[in-house]
């Protein structure tokens, strides 16, 4: 029988554990970042194999990627807030699992419906955590956990869909290795994180954290109506490049490499995410304008490519877009944030993230639809960047017709679907200093 104290056993156990080193697991941490958003753009490259295997349309395909959009949505407006009740460790360890599980179905897979569960559990997994996970650097280091933010989920959806197009086309079983491989990375990564301290204290209230907070104070509604466009067109590019981006570059390039199908989403979020580092000291105004003008060049140049079946030009507008694409949205967020008070920002943020991922979902959907009944691919797709431009241009309006709104020195926003966080203030001392 156990006749230690509690706070004995707990101390006993706490030295038991030898937890990591601040350094090392805010290196953890960020790597969760980047495995969940690798994961999200694994499927990207199979999209045609599942489609010769079971015989769907694209609008099956865009189904697949919309349906993880509002799944990702879901996770960030009702878990987001869950860590800072329970604790991050909690969390991010049940995510992972989710994650896991996520893994095993795609890796098992039949047909479309295992495909839309794992999508689901997906993006339910990945909302709640990339909130938690972006506490969690945040506490551990501030001013890391600021760049960590805006970089990792970029460099994620980067690298898994180049990687994930490498495995499918040169490795056997190519609709199981990747799955496989990520869910040894989720393994290794839950150990990790049974080894890193809590960084939060519980506090009460859980159950009240999981009712989504979504406000429009007259304050921001200026700064909303002309941030919204800009951030619908840029999840509207991403959307289509995740979804049927890789049907258009196989088309341009005259290729059925699965390399090629995840080449498109790699240029646009790697780019997208160097875009963030680049402008994370520039006013917000400048960041909004740099964004807006880069996306309507960087579609524009992919629609010259396109009605000329240029690949290398269109290769070139997509990193142009890109830049257009990790400016734009950090420029919008930028813009409406510091006119929210503190009680309101959670309400605010939560909203411009619906506009987001409705954008990265339904555009998309709407665009299968067309591919099937309307023109096919390649006439949809010059209609989609048309709309694109058209957004971005009627956003650059607004912020015209609203004025110069304040600046948000210090806010980062990562562009692979992370929320919003400040550099101004932390509960924890910079750790890994």
């Amino acid at each position: 029988m156990n006749h230690l104290a509690p706070h004995e056993r707990t101390a006993r156990t706490t030295a038991s554990r030898k937890p990591i080193p601040p350094r090392a697991a805010f290196y953890v941490l960020a790597s969760v970042v980047v495995s969940f958003l690798a994961a999200s753009s694994a499927p990207t490259p199979l999209y045609a194999t599942y489609q010769a295997e079971w015989g769907f349309t694209p609008i099956t395909t865009t189904l697949v990627f919309g349906v993880y959009a509002i799944a990702v949505l879901s996770g960030l407006l009702v878990l987001g807030k869950l860590s800072d009740h329970v604790g991050r460790r909690p969390v991010l360890i049940a995510a992972i699992a989710a994650q896991a599980a996520a893994m095993l179905v795609f890796a098992t897979a039949g047909g479309v419906g295992e495909l839309l569960v794992a999508r689901v559990v997906q993006g339910l997994s990945t909302g709640a955590a990339l909130g938690a996970v972006g506490a969690a650097m945040m506490d551990v280091n501030r001013s890391r956990g600021t760049l960590a933010n805006a970089l990792a989920p970029g460099l994620g959806t980067a690298t898994g869909a180049l990687v994930s197009g490498f495995v499918v086309q040169y490795l056997p079983a190519p609709t199981h290795t990747i799955y496989l491989a990520l869910l040894g990375v989720f393994v290794a990564q839950a150990v990790a994180l049974a080894l890193i301290d809590e960084t939060v204290t519980k506090a009460p209230g859980a159950l009240a954290s999981l009712v989504p907070e979504i406000r429009l104070p007259r304050s921001v509604r200026g700064a909303v109506l002309a941030a919204s466009p800009v951030i619908f067109a840029v999840w509207a590019l991403a959307g289509f490049y995740g979804s049927l981006g890789p049907a258009l570059v196989r088309t341009l390039v005259g290729s059925t490499s699965a390399v090629y199908g995840g080449l498109g989403l790699f240029v646009l979020a790697f780019v997208a995410a160097g875009s963030v580092l680049a402008l994370r000291k520039a006013a917000a105004t400048t960041v909004m304008y740099t964004g807006i003008g880069a996306l309507v060049a960087g579609v524009a140049l992919t629609l010259v490519a396109v009605a000329q079946s240029a690949p290398a030009l269109f290769f070139v507008g997509t990193a142009v877009a890109g830049f257009g694409f990790g400016s734009g949205f950090q420029g919008g967020i930028r813009t409406v944030l510091p006119l929210a008070e503190p009680h309101e920002s959670s309400g605010v943020l939560s909203l411009l993230f619906v506009v987001a991922y409705l954008g990265m979902g339904v555009p998309s959907v709407a665009a299968g639809a067309l591919v099937v009944h309307g023109g096919g691919l390649l006439p949809t797709s010059e209609e989609y960047g048309a709309v694109v431009i058209a957004l971005a241009l009627l956003a650059l309006a607004a912020l015209l017709v609203h004025g110069r709104p304040q600046s948000a020195p210090g806010v980062l926003v990562a562009s692979g679907g992370s929320q919003p966080v400040a550099a101004g203030r932390t509960e924890h001392a910079d750790a890994t200093r």
